[in-house]
């Protein structure tokens, strides 16, 4: 598994519209569904990464901790399973189940959409503003598997209060790290 960082698409890029099927419910679910007018955390993530595995735990912390606060989370995985079995959405729905998902996670058969988002890595995060515009993208926090850092969620919880306080996003922000995407060929 190749180390790769975000690409960090360009803050106040306007959140690309998206029709995908929630592996969870196998309902096809709209950006337009899950949108909040305060906050919307869309996450690349993915079921057979180290890097996705590791931030499980801490997502459904956040996703706890801030949707009663009025911010949507929706994750979305984009590899190809063709190649990548695990991370087909019958294995989807299990590991949202099994961790306690309580956002959306959608497949990206076509990847068109990780393509729209500029997605390099899982996980990659991007949080946009009640207006739907990016104001945050990259990393969760600073741990790694096996970095010995704790899990916390630091670096998207400071986005999320500034956000939800009407402050500024801090302007230092460093790209996620994990897994590339596996894209098909």
């Amino acid at each position: 598994m190749a180390f790769t960082e975000s690409t960090m698409l360009p803050l106040g890029t306007k959140a690309p519209g998206f029709e995908l099927p929630d592996a969870v419910s196998g309902k096809m679910i709209r950006l337009e569904m899950l949108q909040s007018d305060k906050a919307t955390v869309i996450m690349f993530i993915c079921n057979h990464c180290p890097y996705g595995i590791h931030v499980n735990e801490e997502l459904v912390r956040l996703a706890k901790d801030y949707q009663p606060r009025g911010v949507a989370f929706v994750a979305i995985s984009s590899n190809d399973v063709e190649k990548y079995s695990a991370d087909a959405p019958d294995k989807m729905k299990e590991v949202a189940e099994g961790e306690g998902y309580t956002f959306p996670y959608l497949f990206d058969e076509s990847q068109e959409v990780a393509k729209a988002y500029d997605a390099a890595c899982t996980p990659d995060f991007y949080v946009f503003d009640g207006n739907m515009r990016l104001v945050y993208r990259g990393r969760l926090d600073d741990s790694r598997p096996n970095s010995g850092r704790p899990l916390t969620g630091a670096d998207l919880r400071a986005a999320l209060d500034a956000v939800l306080s009407g402050a500024p996003v801090p302007e230092k922000q460093y790209p996620s790290g994990g897994c590339n995407i596996k894209w098909k060929t």
